[in-house]
C-alpha cells in the first residue's frame, strides 16, 4: 500500500505525509476519533464557521513544525529524520486526550484530569501497539530528551501548536485579528544554547502573535455567549450525572454512560487499559444524542437544558470585573424557584458563575526569548518596544453570572 499521501488542508493547502508511521498513525482510531471533536466546544454557536476538529488541528500542527524543523537545519542545528519524524509524532497526537468538545467538559467528565496526561497515556498505548516506534517521541513530550527545543516547539509559550490554533481558529471564525505571519515568526526561530529563540528581526512578528491570541482569547474562546452555551452544556452533564449515579435509567452510548456513572482517577486510567479505550470511543456525537434523547425525559430540569441548547436558547450572560454580589445569586436563584416550582438543589442546574481568564503571555512560565543582534537572549516582554506587551504579562480575569433570558433581574 502506497503510505507517501498528500492531504490538501484548507489554511496551508496541501500536506505530505512522508512517513509510514505517521501514515499509520493517522490511520489509527486514536486519531480518527478526533475527527468528531470540534476544535472550539460550542463557538460555532457563535461563529458558525468554527466547525473545524482536532483532526485537522493535530494534522496542521504535526505540517508546521516540520516547517520549523528544515528551518533550523538549515541554520546549522543538527537533526536526523528519526528527530523529525518524533517531533511529528509529539504534535500529532498532543491533543488525543481531549474528550467531547474539548476544553468545554474538560473538568465534567472526567474530574481533576488534564488532557495532557491522557494524551500521554494514549501515546504510551500506541507505543507498545507500535513496538516501540514512538519511544522518541514520548521523550519529547515529557520533555525528556536532550535537545529541549524539540518539546518547546510542541508545549512552550511559543509552540507549533498556538501558531497553527490562531489561524486556523481565526479563519475558520472568520475574526481577522487572529491572523499571524505564521511563515516569518518560523523563518525567525534560532536555537541557542539548546533553547528555542526568535531572532531580533522577528519581534514584530512575536508582538503581532501575542496580541492576536489575547484578542482571539477576548472575541473568540471567551466571547461571552460561548461561555453562555459551555456552562449550559457544563449543567446537562452535571444533571445526567447526578441522575444516574442516583439510579436513574438514561438513554446514552455505552462509553458516555460509563463516565456518567463513575468518577474515575488518573490512577484508573493508568491500571485500566479498557478505560482508555472507552474513552477513546467517547466524542462529540456521544453527547449530541444523549442531550436529544434527554430533552424529553421525565425530569424537568434536564429536559429543560437539553431544549434549550438544542434551540440555542441559551443563558443570558454578565461580565464584570468585579466579584458577583452574593444578592445577585441569591435573586437569581430565588427567580428561578419560582419560575419553574424548583427545589433549591435543582436550582443550581439552572445558573451559573464563575471567572474566566486571559493568559496571553506568561513570562515567568517558558519566556520568549529575542535573540538581539548583540547576541544577548532578552524576554520579549522587555525586548518589545510596546508598552501593552509588558501589560499582557498580567493574567485578566473577568467574572460572570448566567441566567435563563426569560427571567428578568
Amino acid at each position: 500500500m502506497n503510505k507517501n499521501k498528500i492531504i490538501n488542508d484548507p489554511v496551508y493547502g496541501f500536506i505530505p505525509i512522508k512517513s509510514e508511521l505517521i501514515f499509520d498513525l493517522i490511520e489509527h482510531p486514536f486519531l480518527q476519533r478526533m475527527r468528531h471533536i470540534r476544535q472550539l466546544g460550542l463557538a460555532e454557536l457563535v461563529y458558525p464557521g468554527a466547525i473545524h476538529t482536532r483532526f485537522h488541528h493535530a494534522l496542521g500542527a504535526m505540517h508546521l513544525i516540520r516547517q520549523a524543523l528544515e528551518i533550523l537545519i538549515g541554520k546549522g542545528i543538527d537533526l536526523s529524520e528519526e528527530e523529525i519524524e518524533a517531533a511529528q509524532i509529539a504534535i500529532l497526537l498532543h491533543d488525543t486526550g481531549h474528550g467531547p468538545f474539548s476544553h468545554s467538559l474538560e473538568d465534567t467528565l472526567l474530574e481533576n484530569i488534564k488532557h495532557e496526561s491522557l494524551s500521554f497515556l494514549f501515546m504510551k498505548e500506541l507505543n507498545r501497539q507500535f513496538s516501540g516506534g514512538l519511544t522518541l517521541a514520548l521523550k519529547i513530550f515529557q520533555n525528556t530528551y536532550s535537545k529541549k527545543f524539540l518539546h518547546q516547539l510542541v508545549s512552550s509559550q511559543l509552540d507549533i501548536d498556538r501558531l497553527d490554533y490562531l489561524n486556523r481558529d481565526s479563519f475558520f471564525t472568520g475574526v481577522r485579528e487572529g491572523t499571524i505571519g505564521t511563515d516569518r515568526i518560523i523563518a525567525m526561530m534560532n536555537v541557542v544554547k539548546g533553547q528555542l529563540v526568535v531572532e531580533e528581526k522577528g519581534i514584530y512578528n512575536i508582538e503581532n502573535f501575542l496580541n492576536a491570541r489575547r484578542l482571539m482569547y477576548w472575541q473568540v474562546y471567551l466571547h461571552k455567549t460561548s461561555v453562555s452555551a459551555e456552562r449550559l452544556l457544563v449543567n446537562i452533564i452535571k444533571r445526567a450525572q447526578y441522575l444516574v449515579r442516583s439510579g436513574e435509567q438514561l438513554p446514552a452510548s455505552e462509553a458516555l454512560t460509563l463516565f456518567l456513572h463513575h468518577r474515575f482517577t488518573l490512577d484508573d486510567f493508568v491500571e485500566k487499559r479498557n478505560l482508555l479505550k472507552a474513552y477513546g470511543n467517547l466524542d462529540d456525537h456521544d453527547v449530541w444524542g444523549a442531550i436529544k434523547h434527554w430533552q424529553s425525559h421525565p425530569d424537568r430540569v434536564l429536559a429543560q437544558l437539553c431544549t434549550m441548547l438544542l434551540e440555542r436558547k441559551l443563558f443570558q450572560i454578565k461580565f464584570s470585573t468585579q466579584p458577583i454580589q452574593k444578592s445577585e445569586i441569591e435573586k437569581v436563584k430565588d427567580l428561578i424557584s419560582k419560575e419553574w416550582q424548583l427545589m433549591k438543589s435543582e436550582v443550581t442546574y439552572m445558573f451559573s458563575h464563575g471567572t474566566v481568564s486571559n493568559e496571553a503571555y506568561l513570562s515567568e512560565r517558558n519566556s520568549i526569548q529575542i535573540l538581539m543582534k548583540s547576541g544577548e537572549l532578552v524576554d520579549v516582554a522587555q525586548a518589545s518596544d510596546l508598552p501593552h506587551i509588558k501589560a499582557m504579562s498580567k493574567i485578566v480575569k473577568k467574572n460572570y453570572l448566567c441566567w435563563p433570558k426569560n427571567l428578568s433581574l
